[in-house]
């Protein structure tokens, strides 16, 4: 086995402020202040934001774009319960629920965007049947 796991990946938004309400709002993210920007903490991992003011370190052969990412979120929980949150937010359900396969096999998923149009996923593995959560 090789001694990695997933640290951070990289985001990229064009609104600190409304971005910054997304994603400590509807996903719980801790909000860290960098020297210039935020990035976006979930427990000891890290969404990394490049946004307004930014400069990344040129090293990705094609930086990230607004609305060019597609992240997944465990939702601890039945997934009815992450379709009622994203509703209280005002957030509207692009695709779902429906079964997906995910870091621990299979589980029932909506999908959903951030303000720039990145596709973010809830995942419940709750057990919970799809035909129990609200459309």
């Amino acid at each position: 086995m090789v001694p990695t796991r997933l640290d951070h990946c990289v985001i990229h938004v064009t609104d600190w402020e409304r971005s910054n309400a997304f994603y400590t709002t509807v996903l719980g993210a801790e909000l860290i202040a960098r020297p210039v920007g935020y990035a976006y903490r979930f427990g000891d991992l890290q969404l990394n934001v490049h946004g307004p003011g930014v400069a990344p370190a040129e090293v990705a052969r094609l930086p990230v774009a607004p609305g060019n990412s597609d992240l997944c979120f465990e939702w601890m929980g039945p997934i009815a319960d992450a379709i009622a949150h994203l509703q209280r937010c005002g957030v509207a359900v692009e695709r779902g629920p429906m079964q997906r396969f995910g870091a621990k096999g299979a589980g029932t998923s909506v999908y959903f965007r951030d303000p720039d149009g990145s596709l973010m996923e809830f995942m419940s593995y709750a057990g919970r049947d799809i035909s129990d959560a609200p459309l």
